[in-house]
């Protein structure tokens, strides 16, 4: 939504492609930005299904590629992020337009300076290899054991040639960053030509609601809590949070999320809120614990708002490790905390040096990500544009 705005300072029309969930509607309805849906909910659970794995996968490949081509057709170029890369490269192949992946933390990115994540659930490497290279190399097998069957048989079925490395024809040789720079730094390599804009952040006007003021105004700031789109967090992670937030004599600013957490009593010391101006609230908390999401990250990092991060899956331990390495917060170890552990951790993120430090570190948090891209992705139409003869 922050690129789209910013292209359309710029005069550029926008297309914007998302899972069809409610929340994402309303998001981009926000800044009148039209939602294309493309697959299923992803606030639902998957369903059952009987067919194979890799049968699945060309089935979703196919879908995804039709919406994704048919939106994109007469535009001038395609940018891709998160899992929408198997079938929108081969859909600005398809169509004959510049294409551009971003991704939203390094942690993904091949570099000799870290080791590659683990692909699978319970996946480590040898002990004996250390070498990062030599890791990333294992790293793109993965990918192609995983992908390359189901991602060929489609590009055949498209009339697309086939792809030998699926993590180079993901990524590209020539990725976008949009994490800070501070946050979630890069070190130049030869391995990858990396574009680092910065994070793409839209400044939220949105006003608190009177009774989350009421209740913020009624004591000392409060500690939130929330998972944001986690819905597989540990059963009693509410009870769990609740209770060492108050070990601290601290009050509960709990947000519900997708896991649906509640109270644990009628005690008016907690407080539950939806969907809401995260920019405007982290700026009144004392503490903010959550999943290590890069955009919760980020938002908390920029009000100077010390965390805890309990990281859940995916890029959340890389955050949860800046966050604690930039001396903001504290990374609990494990996604599911007890009353104990978590009551640890904001011992560290409620002292007054990481109070300090959190708020140093806010004032380097940049707010032009989404503009330095914007401006990026309209010259790469320019340079790839043909020319008109005279």
């Amino acid at each position: 939504m922050a690129l789209a705005v910013r292209l359309r300072e710029l005069g550029a029309q926008v297309r914007v492609c998302a899972p069809p969930d409610e929340v994402f509607a309303r998001l981009l309805a926000r800044a009148g930005v039209e939602l294309v849906p493309v697959g299923r909910p992803m606030g639902t659970m998957t369903a059952p299904s009987t067919e194979s794995a890799a049968s699945r996968r060309v089935t979703e490949l196919a879908a995804q590629f039709g919406a994704v081509a048919a939106a994109a057709e007469g535009c001038d170029v395609l940018l891709a992020t998160g899992l929408a890369h198997f079938s929108s490269r081969s859909a600005a192949e398809k169509l004959g337009i510049p294409y551009v992946y971003a991704t939203f933390c390094p942690f993904l990115l091949r570099s000799p300076h870290q080791a590659p994540p683990a692909l699978l659930a319970g996946q480590s490497f040898p002990p004996e290899v250390t070498d990062n290279r030599a890791l990333w190399d294992m790293n793109a097998r993965t990918f192609n054991a995983l992908h390359g069957e189901a991602l060929n048989a489609h590009r055949a079925s498209v009339g697309l040639p086939p792809v030998e490395d699926v993590y180079g024809f993901i990524f590209t040789d020539r990725p976008w960053l949009a994490s800070d720079p501070v946050l979630g730094p890069w070190r130049e390599t030869p391995e990858l030509d990396v574009v680092h804009t910065g994070a793409w952040v839209l400044p939220d006007e949105r006003p608190l609601a009177d009774d989350l003021l009421a209740f913020l105004d009624a004591g000392t700031p409060p500690v939130f809590v929330g998972y944001g789109s986690m819905r597989g967090v540990s059963a009693d992670i509410a009870r769990v949070s609740i209770e060492a937030i108050r070990a601290h004599g601290r009050r509960a600013l709990v947000g519900r999320g997708w896991a649906e957490l509640a109270p644990i009593d009628d005690r008016d010391d907690c407080f539950v809120v939806g969907e809401v101006n995260q920019q405007a609230l982290f700026g009144r908390v004392a503490a903010v614990v959550h999943h290590g999401g890069a955009g919760t990250t980020t938002t908390a990092a920029r009000a100077g708002a010390p965390q805890v991060v309990v990281p859940q899956a995916g890029d959340q331990p890389y955050w949860a490790g800046r966050v604690a390495a930039l001396g903001i917060g504290a990374a609990h170890d494990g996604s599911a905390p007890t009353t104990q552990s978590l009551s640890a951790a904001l011992g560290t993120a409620l002292g007054p040096e990481t109070l300090a430090r959190a708020r140093a570190v806010a004032g380097g948090i940049r707010t032009d990500g989404a503009a330095v891209a914007a401006r990026l992705l309209l010259d790469t139409v320019s340079r790839e544009r043909p020319s008109v003869p005279a």
